[in-house]
């Protein structure tokens, strides 16, 4: 599966969708973006169960804005709606694979508990 664009219209459709979301904020002029490109894409294409997605932050500034990103690129992953990873930078192609396993083997039923007893001590 190629990468799609996500916008202010169809991010939260998006991510509320699917299973497991890569997000690559990224801008036009900025040269690791470009460079970052061919690799996040070679390897959407060996996980077609995997949603690939870039936002560019100039032209989705309020996205930008909402998820405070500071530096481009920046990857953030979110599976079953929550963000399980987010750092800023590109990554080798290697690097990448391996961090997309390991989101698969997240145990997620103990991440939304955990995130249950959190909103219940902040409630």
């Amino acid at each position: 599966m190629a990468t799609i664009t996500l916008t202010q219209a169809n991010f939260d459709e998006t991510i509320k969708n699917n299973d497991i979301v890569i997000v690559d904020f990224w801008a036009p002029w900025c040269g690791p973006c470009k460079s970052f490109a061919p690799t996040f894409e070679a390897v959407s294409e060996q996980h077609p169960d995997i949603v690939f997605a870039k936002v560019n932050t100039e032209e989705e500034q309020m996205l930008a804005a909402a998820f405070q990103i500071r530096s481009i690129p920046t990857l953030m992953i979110f599976r079953e709606q929550v963000i399980v990873f987010a750092q800023p930078g590109a990554l080798p192609a290697s690097q990448l694979e391996e961090l997309l396993q390991k989101v698969k083997e997240l145990d997620m039923a103990k991440i939304h508990e955990e995130i249950a007893a959190q909103q219940r001590q902040q409630g």
